[in-house]
């Protein structure tokens, strides 16, 4: 017993800031874990948000054209360049006009904007297809639908559709 009050009665706490030291950098790790996985979950929704956003948007362009096709002779793919509105477009400082009509669906949210690309009086041929028929003559536009989405719609995604609308003369027909 008398040799055990010869060791010293102070302790150097070196378990102790060890121990301490090894809190601190599993800590560290734990929270950098955790951050990056917050990053992860907020990338995988941007991603989801445009996929859904994508997925409408496609479903209404496919939505819009039926609606045209259903139209028949009325429908807005028959418009002429003298039948389309003309707005006036400033795009770096440099004014030209467009041929343009908003054929947006009544009951959407999406904006669809039709473009005629025809440059003159009268339509293009049409492009190729396996049942060509001669003298028949096509309207060719552009059909351009935006969608906004994500947190305050503050994203936008567009497609653009190309359509030829063949036409049985020059001018109005099926």
């Amino acid at each position: 017993m008398e040799n055990l009050k010869l060791l010293p009665s102070k302790q150097q706490g070196v378990v102790l800031l060890t121990a301490l030291i090894m809190v601190i950098a599993v800590t560290g790790i734990a929270v950098t874990l955790m951050s990056s996985s917050t990053i992860d979950i907020k990338i995988t929704n941007a991603a989801q948000e445009r996929e859904v956003a994508e997925n409408e948007l496609i479903g209404e362009v496919q939505k819009l054209i039926a609606t045209e096709a259903s139209r028949g002779a009325a429908s807005d793919f028959f418009l002429t360049q003298e039948e389309a509105v003309t707005i006036l477009i400033n795009k770096n400082d440099e004014e030209y006009t467009e041929k343009r009509k908003d054929i947006s669906l009544a009951d959407s949210e999406m904006k669809s904007i039709m473009t005629n690309l025809n440059n003159g009086l009268l339509e293009l041929n049409c492009p190729r297809s396996y049942s060509f028929t001669a003298g028949v003559s096509c309207n060719m536009v552009q059909v351009s639908t935006t969608i906004e989405y994500g947190s305050k719609s503050k994203h936008q995604l567009t497609i653009v559709t190309g359509i030829a609308q063949e036409m049985a003369s020059t001018g109005k027909g099926i």
